[in-house]
C-alpha cells in the first residue's frame, strides 16, 4: 500500500509541476493569500515557485535568523524555499527536498530564474534525508507530512538531522473528528491532503514520541474550502493549466495517476476527489494546523 501511495503522489504532484500554475494567475494566488501568505511575499519570489498547493505559511511561525541552515520538506517549486532564503541571507542555507523529480526541476528553474545563490535541492524521499545528523537549525513543511505513509519515521528523521535547539515549523492538515469510511478509504482523497491527515492528539504523541520535548499544534481557523474558492479546485488538488494565465483554472484531470492503480482508484481520480468533497464539509473533520516542536538541547 505504501509503494502505491508514493507512485499516486509522484504521477499527481509530477503532474502539477508540469503544468503552468504560477502566481500569474489569481487563483493560484487565492489559495496562498487564504492560506496566511502576503501579497508583497508572493510578489518577492518567482510566480512559478507557487502553484496553489499551500494550507498555511510555515515560514511566518518559523523564527528563522540569519545564517541558519533550514531544510523545507516536499518543497515542491521552492516557494517556501526562496522565503526563507532571503531570511538566512548569504551565509546561511535553505534546502528543498522533494520526492518528485518534475518538482525539483521546476524548484531549479525558479532558483535560477531568481538568481538564488544560497539553495539547493535534493530528490528524496522525506523519511530518508539525504542530511547529516544534527545539521539543520530549522525544519519547514508545508501541507506535505499528511501524505506521509509512515509518518513516525519522517518525525524521526526530522529529529536526527536537526540540531539540540532545532525547530520543526509546518502548516499541515489534520483530523479534529473521524472521516467517514468512504473518504478515509479513498486513494483520491488521500493523495488530496485528506485521508493521510491523522488526529490532531495522535500528531502531537508521535511528534513526542519521535523525540520532541516541546510541541504545539494549533488549529488555525483557516477555511479548507479555500481550495474550492478556485473554479474546479478542491482540496489541495490543483488542476493543471492552460499555457497563458487567466483568472478561470480549466477542467483538467490533473490527479489522475498515471500508474496503474486498483480498479477502485484507477477511475478518474480528479472526479472522485470532486464528488466526495460535493457531499462532505472537510471543516467537518480536518483542520489546517500550525505544527511548531523543539529537539532537546541533550
Amino acid at each position: 500500500m505504501s509503494n502505491e501511495i508514493h507512485q499516486a503522489i509522484a504521477s499527481k504532484y509530477g503532474s502539477v509541476a508540469r503544468s503552468s500554475l504560477s502566481s500569474g494567475h489569481s487563483g493560484v494566488s487565492a489559495v496562498a493569500l487564504a492560506f496566511g501568505y502576503s501579497s508583497e511575499e508572493l510578489r518577492s519570489i518567482p510566480e512559478a515557485a507557487n502553484m496553489g498547493l499551500s494550507c498555511g505559511n510555515p515560514v511566518a511561525m518559523a523564527s528563522i535568523r540569519p545564517g541558519e541552515v533550514v531544510v523545507d520538506l516536499g518543497c515542491g517549486g521552492g516557494m517556501d524555499v526562496f522565503l526563507a532564503a532571503k531570511i538566512v541571507g548569504e551565509s546561511g542555507q535553505v534546502i528543498g527536498i522533494d520526492m518528485t523529480p518534475e518538482m525539483i526541476e521546476r524548484a531549479q528553474a525558479n532558483a535560477a530564474h531568481g538568481m538564488y545563490r544560497n539553495v539547493r535541492f535534493y530528490l528524496a524521499t522525506i523519511d530518508r534525508l539525504p542530511l547529516e545528523d544534527d545539521s539543520v537549525d530549522c525544519v519547514l513543511s508545508n501541507c506535505v507530512l499528511n501524505l506521509a505513509p509512515d509518518k513516525p519515521a519522517v518525525f524521526r528523521e526530522i529529529v536526527r538531522v536537526l540540531k539540540p535547539g532545532g525547530r520543526l515549523a509546518a502548516s499541515d492538515i489534520a483530523l479534529k473528528a473521524e472521516l467517514p469510511q468512504r473518504i478515509a478509504r479513498s486513494m483520491a482523497a488521500y493523495v488530496g491532503c485528506i485521508a493521510g491527515a491523522i488526529p490532531i492528539e495522535e500528531y502531537r504523541s508521535q511528534l513526542l514520541e519521535a523525540g520532541f520535548a516541546d510541541v504545539g499544534i494549533v488549529d488555525s481557523g483557516a477555511d479548507l474550502n479555500a481550495y474550492a474558492k478556485v473554479e474546479n479546485q478542491s482540496g489541495c488538488c490543483s488542476p493543471s493549466m492552460q499555457s497563458k494565465p487567466s483568472d478561470t483554472l480549466p477542467v483538467v484531470n490533473c490527479c489522475s495517476s498515471s500508474v496503474s492503480l486498483p480498479a477502485s482508484t484507477e477511475q478518474s481520480v480528479h472526479e472522485e476527489l470532486r464528488e466526495l468533497l460535493s457531499q462532505f464539509d472537510v471543516n467537518q473533520a480536518a483542520a489546517s494546523v500550525k505544527v511548531f516542536a523543539v529537539k532537546p538541547l541533550q
